[in-house]
């Protein structure tokens, strides 16, 4: 079938792992190479915190704060901007999106995010301005895998699900969307990008050989996405 839509995720799709830029961080700053995962994840206290900023209810900038309590008293000042200031965008998605909208298909980022204030990833990373339909789960008070969000991003981009193709790295995200008709690319390492355009009949988008491997992005999302309301995005 001929689709309409393209909705992508950012964190660890259209953005490098983030557990790669978070571990150098943490090794940089004299921490262990696991303490934001401790402090993110498997710390309970860490956990809400972040579920209640990955909804919008706290600021990033206390979130930085309380967080770097929870890190043995560090700086907080632009935490989760210094553990994430080698978070790029990752070329081959950025051609599949450009791709998608040069040939008339809505293109959406549905985000979970983590907050927009000191630290914007999504200005910082260039990917903001790609597309015509932003929903981010801090804005609306919605996450993945809720399907209420699926719902929303398919109203905002005046679409029904089997329009749409949406590509993530978290097979949980994809189950909702699934089951709202939306055809799904699980994002689990290099050629995602390209399945994805075969999928929306584009030319095919190639991976560059400097993508990180699928052994490292694997390991990089076990270290890099934390246990919000949605069980990860960011430790």
């Amino acid at each position: 079938m001929a689709y309409r839509g393209l909705i992508v995720d950012f964190a660890g799709v259209l953005s490098t792992p983030l557990g790669l830029s978070v571990r150098a961080w943490c090794e940089r700053q004299g921490l262990a190479a696991d303490a934001w995962r401790r402090a993110l994840v498997e710390d309970p206290a860490g956990r809400a915190l972040y579920g209640e900023l990955e909804l919008g209810r706290i600021s990033q900038a206390e979130w930085n704060r309380r967080t770097a309590e929870l890190l043995g008293g560090i700086e907080h000042e632009d935490l989760m901007g210094r553990a994430h200031a080698e978070v790029r965008a990752v070329p081959e998605m950025v051609a599949l999106v450009e791709e998608a909208r040069r040939a008339g298909l809505a293109v959406a980022l549905l985000s979970n995010s983590y907050g927009v204030d000191p630290y914007n990833p999504y200005v910082a990373t260039g990917v903001w301005d790609l597309f015509d339909v932003r929903v981010i789960s801090g804005e609306v008070g919605l996450a993945k895998p809720d399907p209420a969000i699926f719902r929303l991003t398919l109203e905002r981009m005046g679409l029904a699900g089997e329009d749409c193709v949406f590509v993530d790295d978290y097979p949980a995200n994809l189950v909702p969307a699934e089951e709202l008709g939306i055809a799904t690319v699980h994002a689990d390492g290099p050629g995602a990008a390209a399945r994805a355009a075969r999928l929306l009949g584009l030319p095919t988008v190639a991976d560059p050989a400097d993508t990180v491997d699928a052994a490292d992005a694997a390991d990089a999302v076990d270290v890099a996405e934390p246990a919000g309301p949605t069980g990860r995005d960011q430790a």
